[in-house]
């Protein structure tokens, strides 16, 4: 690294630091990279997050009768009846077999349907 470099980071000027800068402009130099630092995970990792967790919010409010699903177990059906005073879902796996889930259990949407199936 440069030697006049160094003495600028370490606070000191070219002719040894006679020219610094008044308190306040050091210190918004000092938490700058701070604050770049922190607008990045912002833009990068919590706002993305954010979004992706009020997509799947409004999904799981969608989720109505008719609607084939796949829960985060992995287990594929259609939603029979939706019971939403204890949030949970009544989903048929076949013929004669229908599980109630937690609603928030649902993983994804498969295919919309037209709720006109009342089983």
């Amino acid at each position: 690294m440069n030697i006049p470099l160094v003495l600028l980071m370490a606070g000191g000027g070219a002719a040894g630091g006679a020219e610094q800068a008044p308190g306040g402009a050091a210190m918004i130099m000092q938490m700058l990279p701070f604050v770049l630092i922190i607008a990045v995970f912002y833009f990068l990792l919590i706002r993305p997050q954010a979004k992706k967790q009020k997509e799947q919010q409004k999904m799981l409010g969608g989720v109505q009768q008719g609607d084939e699903v796949v829960t985060i177990g992995g287990i594929h059906g259609k939603v029979a009846g939706v019971r939403e005073q204890d949030n949970t879902l009544i989903i048929k796996l076949n013929d004669t077999t229908k599980i109630t889930i937690d609603r928030a259990a649902v993983s994804r949407v498969v295919n919309k349907g037209d709720g006109s199936d009342k089983n």
